[in-house]
């Protein structure tokens, strides 16, 4: 890897064998920032021979000690490079600064969380004892590593995303091979290379960047691999769930189109700030951002003039500047399609209350649409992109149904002062998890995270998905001296 300042110990060769590199440009000004090594066939078995050997050899598993000494330093590892981090995801991925920051204490915290897992968690025995079958009978339980683990990380949070795949695995004892996206391979790159420094041997966990779709492809679909974590689209995800090996398990998460019911009771005051944030953080490039705003007919207009003046003031530029709120689109061709999305929706009937347009370096103007037609994309699919659009509505009763109208369910809200109001609405919500006054995307690390339907499989979150990585195994004790 190449050409990057914040980090200059990155700079080194990647795996082994060099075959091809691949450019790593700024969202934000096209630059390329760095190269990394791209990991030809021979790479990709070799590293699949070094983890299954590892798992192989139970002689050669990592205690619960040497796991947890292993976290320790690597969390000072990390509080001693938190700026350098912070500033390499910001300009690899185009997060602003700030949130970069907030998204490394977040990194720093999950990793903290696998290790005082490890200190807690804990299997339950089955009872014995209780007929004649179970008489003279004891239990033992104990967590052992589920296999080989190989992850696939997205690019909207290049730091946190790769702690939740690549710790717990650390954690569970699992060897890891880790591909993050192309887009945003050096935070990830940084993190594995400090588990190195912090003693822990480089065959446990293993960067990677296959070198074309096909053998990325392979590395995940391979018999070894005994766990599949997946962050990204639904299209691939469930596309690579149906191809992988007989035993394989797998956690897949996706993304939804985040609902918010307003009732006439919101309180303006608390939701505005949050629903700016929970719609523009990241130019809302987030899986549970805040995209569809169903409010009540007697504040719809409060809600979007307050709304649309919030949007126009915030911030949009260089995300390495201290000042700017909302960065860049990972990619062009994100922009461009961004911008098909609401034009066809104002072609249709969506009133433009603000944004709309590109600025330059790959942004786009925040942007609220007022009552876009409910078949428009903006209406049934994620966006990923800074546009949240605004429906009114009489009945609640109509708001619920057209927020459960989709095949994906994530994260939702609502706004009321009422809590029976508040209560009633979350009920009939299609959602793993509904905040009262609260945005969407809303989450902390060790609460569980899980898209419904199409948006996913399985259940995030640091303590959720080490329990995904283990097994429990039991060992029953026979003597005739228990009762």
């Amino acid at each position: 890897m190449s050409g990057i300042d914040y980090y200059p110990q990155m700079i080194s060769h990647v795996i082994t064998t060099k075959k091809d590199t691949l450019q790593v440009y700024s969202p934000y000004d096209a630059k390329c920032i760095a190269k990394v090594e791209t990991a030809n066939a021979a790479v990709v078995e070799q590293a699949l021979q070094n983890a299954h050997k590892l798992f192989s050899d139970r002689t050669s598993w990592l205690s619960v000690v040497q796991r947890i000494e292993v976290f320790k330093r690597v969390l000072v590892l990390m509080k001693n490079q938190f700026e350098c981090l912070a500033k390499q995801a910001s300009a690899e991925g185009g997060k602003p600064l700030l949130d970069s920051r907030i998204e490394m204490s977040r990194c720093i915290d999950s990793m903290r969380l696998c290790m005082e897992s490890l200190r807690t968690q804990h299997a339950e025995p089955p009872t014995m004892g209780i007929n004649t079958a179970s008489q003279h009978r004891a239990v033992i339980m104990k967590k052992e590593p589920i296999g080989v683990v190989v992850s696939v990380s997205a690019f909207n949070h290049p730091l946190n995303l790769i702690a939740h795949q690549v710790g717990p695995a650390i954690a569970a004892g699992c060897p890891v091979i880790v591909k993050p996206s192309g887009d945003t391979p050096l935070s990830c790159l940084s993190l594995v290379r400090l588990f190195h420094e912090a003693g822990l041997a480089k065959e446990w966990c293993q960067w990677i960047m296959p070198e074309t779709k096909e053998l990325s492809e392979s590395l995940v679909t391979d018999e070894r691999v005994g766990f599949f974590s997946f962050i990204g689209s639904a299209r691939v995800g469930w596309s690579l769930r149906s191809k992988l090996a007989k035993g394989t398990r797998c956690s897949l998460e996706h993304g939804g189109v985040a609902p918010v019911i307003m009732a006439e009771d919101a309180d303006l005051d608390l939701a505005i700030p949050q629903l700016l944030k929970g719609a523009f953080y990241h130019a809302g490039q987030v899986c549970v951002s805040v995209q569809r705003l169903f409010v009540h007919e007697s504040i719809v207009d409060d809600v979007v003039s307050q709304l649309t003046d919030g949007a126009k003031k915030l911030v949009v530029g260089d995300p390495l500047s201290e000042q700017t709120e909302v960065g860049p689109l990972i990619r062009a061709s994100e922009l461009q399609r961004v911008e098909s999305w609401v034009q066809e929706a104002v072609d249709a009937g969506a009133i433009l209350k603000c944004g709309g347009h590109r600025i330059s370096h790959q942004c786009y103007a925040p942007t609220v649409l007022y009552h876009p037609p409910i078949d428009a994309k903006v209406s049934k699919s994620e966006i990923f992109g800074p546009v949240v659009c605004i429906y009114p509505f009489k009945h609640v009763d109509d708001a619920i149904a057209q927020a459960n109208a989709l095949d994906v369910a994530f994260q939702a809200s609502v706004y009321s002062q009422n809590l029976d109001r508040g209560f009633y609405i979350s009920e009939r919500l299609n959602a793993s998890a509904v905040m009262l006054n609260d945005h969407t995307a809303f989450r902390v690390d060790w609460m569980p995270f899980a898209g419904l339907g199409q948006a996913g499989l399985g259940v995030g979150g640091i303590p959720h998905t080490m329990h995904d990585m283990q097994i429990d195994k039991m060992t029953v004790i026979f003597s005739r001296e228990l009762s």
